[in-house]
């Protein structure tokens, strides 16, 4: 059977397609700037993010017409940042979205949902997401050369998407990776540059040499589009549910970002008419206790986030101590009447492993953050038993395995024969019994 064509229907020869983005407007002061390869406003240093016509995309976007298109991320193309057709990332998205029951039994709760972007193209995370709208515009605006400052899924996300696209790519990341992150951006043929450091370090670098050698650094000069990406994954969770919005969302959180899209990403969908309910739903935000700037505001009622300078978790992807959406992410949290939390290391692999042991479903560190604060919050109150849960798993385990290899057991070793295999149900059985 042939791979799915993509169609994008009314992209090129419909007007309206232009006129979608207005441009990037300033989250602080709502100065507003045009379409360009700029992440802060010239006024104030505030950040900046895209500005739509919601009446321009109600005319191409409903329910009908995305049911007609891709089983991709770009079935909600009126609602992202690109101009023409998607030339990065294709086929990015649509993951599966896992009513979790055996889960839910284990935590004691009546509906929980995991959205598994462990398993989404090419690199398994849901850095696929926003690297395919960043360089998708990339292509627009020219660039030839892409980077990223990274913590490792967005590495190896960069590196496919940029060679699958033709263009040359410069991956930093802190000197210490998981080696299968690592291994995953090196495959691809990006230039990658360990910095001594931790990952503040690395993107302050990225910031000085996007400018200086005028290079598209996704998550620097292009991040507002970059991070549009990740609404994606809020349209698919609204879709899977029925054109629904829960009442949790559990998402981890580095810089910040993608709580925030997510939520962007419901309230659109409001705005335009497409959902069944409306948006009350709760965000949540998980965090490691070793690197946990914005869980430490929500906890502390603070209203600034004060930066953690040595970040010290087996859960890599997370940290980050200076986080460019904190305060964004911390009010979120606060105004959708959710919260934020943070586990230990040993609660991370608990939880790992309870999400593999129920669901079959290997998350990397991240994912064990997240599970371990839902978990958290359910026995702590803060989530009700009976409402919906989603929970979003950001990337797959093959890429993390160092933490478990100490606190697995190994292999058992028999002999090639039946009754050595005999033995060892015996043995296996024998605690059981001596329990009865």
């Amino acid at each position: 059977m042939g791979a799915e064509p993509l169609e994008f229907e009314g992209r090129e020869t419909d007007p309206v397609s232009a006129e979608r983005v207005l441009g990037l407007k300033c989250r602080l002061c709502g100065k507003q700037y045009p379409k360009e390869a700029l992440n802060f406003c010239t006024d104030d240093f505030g950040p900046l993010e895209v500005a739509y016509d919601y009446e321009a995309i109600a005319r191409t976007f409903s329910r009908e017409a995305v049911a007609t298109r891709p089983q991709t991320m770009w079935r909600y193309w009126d609602l992202l940042p690109i101009d023409g057709e998607p030339t990065v990332g294709r086929h990015v998205g649509r993951t599966p979205l896992i009513r979790a029951d055996r889960l839910a039994k284990a935590l004691g709760v009546g509906e929980l949902y995991i959205k598994n972007d462990a398993v989404n193209h090419p690199s398994l995370s849901f850095k696929d997401r926003v690297v395919a709208v960043a360089l998708s515009k990339a292509v627009e605006f020219g660039f030839q050369t892409v980077g990223c400052a990274s913590t490792g899924n967005l590495a190896g996300s960069v590196a496919a998407n940029a060679a699958a696209a033709g263009l040359d790519a410069y991956v930093l990341i802190p000197d210490g990776l998981e080696q299968g992150k690592v291994l995953g951006a090196m495959i691809h043929g990006a230039r990658v540059v360990a910095i001594e450091g931790n990952y503040d370090h690395v993107n302050r670098l990225c910031s000085q040499i996007a400018f200086r050698f005028g290079w598209g650094f996704v998550n620097v000069n292009l991040r507002p589009f970059y991070a549009e990406g990740s609404k994606s994954m809020g349209f698919e969770i609204a879709e899977d549910l029925g054109w629904r919005v829960p009442d949790h969302v559990v998402a981890p959180m580095a810089g910040g970002s993608l709580i925030g899209k997510i939520h962007k990403a419901f309230k659109e969908l409001e705005i335009l008419g497409a959902l069944e309910n409306p948006v009350k739903t709760r965000l949540h935000g998980a965090q490691a206790t070793g690197c946990n700037p914005i869980s430490a505001t929500v906890k502390s009622g603070a209203s600034k986030v004060k930066p953690v300078k040595n970040p010290n978790t087996i859960a890599k992807s997370l940290a980050i101590g200076d986080p460019a959406d904190g305060y964004f992410a911390s009010q979120l949290i606060r105004d959708t009447g959710g919260w934020s939390d943070d586990v230990d290391d040993d609660s991370i692999i608990d939880a790992m492993r309870l999400l593999a042991e129920t669901e079959g479903i290997w998350a990397e560190t991240a994912g064990g953050v997240t599970l371990a604060v839902t978990r958290k919050l359910i026995e702590d109150g803060r989530i009700d038993r009976d409402e919906s849960i989603v929970v979003c798993i950001a990337g797959n385990g093959l890429k993390t395995q160092e933490p478990l290899l100490e606190r697995m057991a190994r292999p058992t070793v028999i002999k090639p024969s039946l009754e050595a295999f005999e033995a060892l149900l015996e043995r296996d059985a024998a605690p059981a019994l001596a329990t009865v």
